[in-house]
């Protein structure tokens, strides 16, 4: 059986990537629209399920996948932290490898530890986040209250925020967001890890 190589990553979590973007989108429009505004806001929804149904009644079916060609766009954010991720790791391993040569320690101090995997996962992340985040800033101003007013689409939106406020209107709230997004990565990848390496032993010992 051969090893994954970096396209078989890009390519099994963009998909992944997509099918979850198509599923959820109507769940981010609604979220975004609550949070861009007060509560007493005139025409602000008060529940969920009450912005389901204004967007249905006002907008029809195509106003619960506004934003979504941006969002699809995002699905590589997946995909390249991933793909930067498992090459990282394999530097890394090569990195320890190659310092340990001719020395009498043991195979078990050239694997990676917890503090590689943290700092690689956030490497990994903010390589991604940086990349596609305009997507971000896209996908959020077409699922606002009155996006169809002001943007005709994706390629509208792009243009007004270029010609507006330039190539860092499309980075607005990257550092918030990174801060937000990299513990939930530790975690995300310290578990992962550890898990691989745990499970096995689990089902040694049941074997023995």
């Amino acid at each position: 059986m051969r090893a994954l190589t970096a396209s078989d990553y890009f390519l099994a979590s963009g998909a992944a990537g997509a099918l979850t973007s198509i599923l959820t989108n109507p769940i981010w429009v609604i979220k975004t629209r609550m949070l861009s505004t007060g509560s007493q806001a005139p025409g602000a929804y008060s529940s969920f399920r009450s912005g389901a149904k204004q967007i249905y009644s006002s907008e029809g079916v195509q106003g619960f996948y506004r934003g979504l060609v941006p969002a699809l766009f995002g699905v590589s954010h997946g995909a390249l932290q991933f793909m930067a991720y498992e090459q990282l790791k394999l530097v890394r391993s090569r990195s320890l490898w190659n310092s340990h040569q001719g020395t009498e320690l043991r195979p078990a101090t050239r694997e990676l530890n917890n503090i590689d995997f943290l700092t690689l996962s956030s490497l990994s992340k903010i390589f991604a986040g940086c990349v596609t985040y305009p997507y971000q800033v896209i996908r959020s101003r077409l699922q606002t209250y009155d996006a169809h007013l002001l943007y005709r689409g994706a390629t509208d939106a792009i243009m007004q925020v270029w010609a507006r406020e330039g190539i860092s209107g499309f980075y607005k709230g990257l550092g918030p967001n990174l801060v937000r997004v990299l513990p939930s990565t530790w975690v995300t990848f310290l578990v992962y890890e550890n898990t691989k390496v745990i499970l096995p032993r689990i089902a040694a010992k049941r074997i023995d």
